[in-house]
């Protein structure tokens, strides 16, 4: 019976090392699952280029303008989708967009000398080295399609400052106020003599006009009068003084006390 006993200690503790052993040490089956489970999803991604010019006329001044240095495009900034790619052009105006998704992405030049236009840029998983692009010079433009790598040309450069103008005998006389003062220097200076020429009929009729006009209720009286045809005249022989009835009364009463 003790034997029987030992047996039965040491088959347990035999078989509480090999479970031990096991917990210690997990299984290949359990770490091959694992390691795969882990590994990280591979993005395919693709690389857009481009280049920014500029026009001939900015490049190359007339001889007009031979005086003037040519335009020289500076490090410029590049965006897409609003700053989740950024870049900035070359000396040569080259940029270059590494790691780019697909998708559809936006790409905005933004310069502060000159305009350029916006391009839509779609990115197939099936064809990243064949992007479909399409450019527009503003939002509602008309679109037209362009091939890649990308060759954007500036629609027109911006001024921030007016030029100065110089002077201009002509700007003086084309001034509203000076026109005023001289019209007005005019007149007075012909009036005398256009008042010497006149008949005493004619001063008298235009003193008379002269009166109305300070008073505007006379004037908008003889107006009214003139447009009706019931306008008095104010000649002095048509103008009659007409003794009135008060009057021829009271002087019949003085006569009567008398």
């Amino acid at each position: 019976l003790s034997n029987h006993n030992m047996t039965a200690t040491i088959s347990i503790l035999a078989l509480l090392t090999t479970l031990l052993a096991l917990l210690a040490s997990p299984t290949p089956c359990l770490s091959s699952t694992t390691t795969t489970t882990n590994e990280p999803k591979i993005l395919q991604t693709t690389t857009i280029s481009g280049r920014l010019l500029l026009p001939s006329v900015l490049t190359n001044p007339s001889p007009k303008k031979s005086h003037q240095p040519p335009v020289v495009l500076n490090s410029t900034r590049i965006t897409l989708n609003d700053g989740t790619h950024t870049t900035y052009t070359q000396p040569d105006g080259t940029f270059h967009f590494y790691r780019v998704p697909p998708g559809v992405h936006l790409l905005d030049v933004q310069s502060r000398q000159f305009h350029f236009s916006q391009v839509k840029i779609q990115i197939l998983p099936d064809a990243l080295d064949s992007p479909k692009c399409i450019e527009y010079a503003f939002p509602g433009a008309p679109k037209q399609a362009i091939s890649h790598p990308l060759e954007l040309t500036a629609h027109a450069s911006y001024d921030y400052f007016e030029p100065r103008q110089g002077f201009s005998l002509m700007g003086i006389f084309k001034n509203p106020m000076l026109l005023l003062m001289v019209a007005t220097a005019g007149m007075m200076f012909w009036m005398p003599k256009m008042m010497e020429g006149l008949d005493p009929e004619q001063k008298e009729q235009m003193q008379r006009q002269m009166e109305m006009q300070q008073d505007p209720s006379k004037m908008l009286t003889q107006l009214w009068g003139d447009l009706t045809g019931t306008g008095e005249d104010d000649s002095p022989s048509a103008i009659e003084k007409k003794p009135s009835a008060k009057a021829g009364g009271k002087t019949a009463r003085r006569g009567k006390k008398d």
